[in-house]
């Protein structure tokens, strides 16, 4: 089962009582906060219903392991070091566990403490266009592998 990695690109503002709730689901409660998550009929369903707050793709492991090293934080704010996830988890350091988790043989709650929200940058260079979809010259919706080019631009 591969991951979906799922950036929030505009705010709640006037958005309708079922995508907030959508969005508060999704860990996604502020802009520019990404979460990793599984690639499953429900989890796209509730994509779809929040499609123009959004944008979301297949995440690569490499990207993964950029994101994890740079905003991955342990509760207290704490760093996730490759000393922490060997001494912790079975995995040797974070490029094992992030190709683990891509291939789905590793969840979030491998990693004791790990917290699944990514708190990022604004994209170097801005956004295309915040209120049109990905097809329209825009940033919403689903983008495929083009939102590993996003998150390296924003991590």
């Amino acid at each position: 089962m591969s991951k979906l990695a799922v950036v929030r690109v505009r705010s709640g503002i006037n958005a309708r009582e079922t995508v907030k709730k959508t969005l508060s689901l999704l860990r996604l409660t502020r802009v520019n906060h990404c979460v990793v998550v599984d690639d499953d009929p429900s989890t796209l369903g509730m994509l779809r219903m929040a499609k123009d707050y959004i944008t979301w793709g297949e995440i690569e492991p490499e990207t993964l392991e950029h994101l994890l090293r740079k905003r991955g934080r342990l509760s207290g704010n704490r760093r996730l070091t490759d000393e922490f996830v060997k001494s912790k988890t079975k995995f040797s350091g974070i490029k094992e566990l992030a190709v683990a988790m891509c291939a789905g043989k590793a969840e979030f709650e491998d990693v004791p403490g790990l917290k699944r929200v990514f708190r990022l940058h604004p994209p170097r260079k801005g956004y295309r266009s915040t209120k049109r979809p990905v097809g329209d010259f825009g940033d919403l919706g689903y983008r495929g592998g083009r939102i590993n080019e996003l998150i390296m631009r924003m991590a």
